[in-house]
C-alpha cells in the first residue's frame, strides 16, 4: 500500500477479488486465503491483515475503504511476516504471492538476508513463491531472495486481474497435483501480463531472452 501504488490500487485490489474468485469457481471452494497489505507508517512497517484464513467461497470483496496507499515499501519485513504467518498456519500446500510496485526502500525488522532465509523455508516446506511487479518490472529484490526468473513477472496496468485469475488456476493445478506441479510463468502468460511492455519502460530494449527462458543449446530445469 505504497503512496506510488495510488494509480493502480484500485485494479490491484480488483484482481486480488478476481484471483479468490476464479480459485472458488474452479474447483478450490475449501481453499484458504490470507491478505496482508504493507506499508512503513512514521518509519515503521504497518502490515495490516486484511482477511486470514477465509475460505475462497466465503470471500467478502476486498475495497479501498479497508486500505489506502501513503507510505514507503519495507518489502523484507513484509515478506518476514508473511512467512510466519503461513507457517504458524502449516498449510499442506501455500502459494505466497508478493506483489509490489516498487523495490525494497523501508525494511527496520530484517534485511535481504533474513527475508531471503524465511522464502527458503518455505520452498523447503514445497510452498510456491511468486513475485509480481505491479507496472513495474525491475527485479533485482526478486532474484537476490532466491525466487527464480520463472516465477516472477512484471504486469502492466490493464492486465492485472486477467493475470491473477491465471495464477489462481496455476494455484490450483500446483495444489491438486500429486507432486504440487511448479507456478511458474511461460511466454504466454507473459504476454497475457503485459510484461513486455513493463520491461521496455522500466529497463529499456535490450536483445535478451524472455524472463524464464534459458540460453540457446541449454534445457529448462
Amino acid at each position: 500500500r505504497t503512496g506510488s501504488m495510488q494509480n493502480n490500487w484500485t485494479e490491484a485490489l480488483g484482481s486480488v477479488n478476481a484471483y479468490v474468485q476464479t480459485l472458488a469457481t474452479s474447483g478450490g471452494p475449501d481453499d484458504q486465503v490470507t491478505l496482508a497489505a504493507f506499508d512503513s507508517n512514521g518509519g515503521k512497517l504497518d502490515f495490516q491483515i486484511l482477511r486470514r484464513q477465509v475460505k475462497a467461497r466465503d470471500w467478502r470483496v476486498v475495497t479501498d475503504a479497508e486500505a489506502s496507499p501513503r507510505g514507503m515499501t519495507p518489502l523484507f519485513d513484509a515478506i518476514g511476516q508473511i512467512v510466519a504467518i503461513a507457517e504458524k498456519d502449516d498449510p499442506r500446500r501455500a502459494v505466497i504471492v508478493i506483489m509490489t510496485d516498487g523495490e525494497e526502500n523501508a525494511s527496520k525488522e530484517i534485511n535481504r538476508a533474513g527475508a531471503k532465509a524465511a522464502l527458503d523455508r518455505a520452498t523447503a516446506k514445497g510452498w510456491e513463491s511468486v513475485f509480481l511487479g505491479v507496472d513495474f518490472g525491475r527485479f533485482g529484490d526478486a532474484d537476490s531472495m532466491g525466487i527464480s526468473a520463472s516465477k516472477q513477472v512484471g504486469v502492466s496496468a490493464g492486465q492485472f486481474s486477467a493475470n491473477m485469475e491465471n495464477l489462481a488456476r496455476k494455484s490450483r493445478a500446483y495444489a491438486d497435483s500429486a507432486a504440487g506441479a511448479p507456478v511458474e510463468f511461460n511466454e504466454a502468460d507473459r504476454a497475457l501480463a503485459g510484461e513486455d511492455k513493463v520491461k521496455q519502460r522500466d529497463q529499456g530494449p535490450t536483445q535478451t531472452p524472455p524472463r524464464g527462458t534459458p540460453p540457446q543449446g541449454q534445457p529448462n530445469q
